[in-house]
């Protein structure tokens, strides 16, 4: 199984920008995914992204401010978050994906904490 790491969260102002990075230990032969699980809340799917990367797919509160992109040479996909809200507080995570964007499979790594303050 393909061990992913998540990395570039942290705190910004609202309207700021953060760019996420998943870091596998093997070649990704997968669709990709974001997910994101706040306090009290359950996991939902963010972003998936096909495993060329010619196919993406968002979360209606998120379009037109993410943006998921995949480097296979690099081992990496990235999640690109602009005009960030504070509803977008979370604990991010990245997946290996079913056929359904929303579907993860597989264990999920440590996550990282992105914070938006007003």
């Amino acid at each position: 199984q393909v061990q992913l790491a998540e990395s570039g969260g942290g705190l910004v102002q609202a309207g700021g920008s953060l760019r996420l990075s998943c870091t596998a230990s093997g070649r990704l032969f997968y669709h990709m995914g974001w997910f994101r699980q706040a306090p009290g809340k359950d996991r939902e799917a963010v972003a998936g992204i096909s495993s060329g990367g010619s196919t993406t797919n968002y979360a209606d509160s998120v379009k037109g401010r993410f943006t998921i992109s995949r480097d296979n040479a690099k081992n990496t996909v990235y999640l690109q978050m602009n005009s960030l809200k504070p509803e977008d507080t979370a604990v991010y995570y990245c997946s290996l994906l079913k056929a359904d964007w929303r579907q993860p499979f597989g264990s999920w790594g440590q996550g990282t904490q992105v914070t938006v303050s007003s």
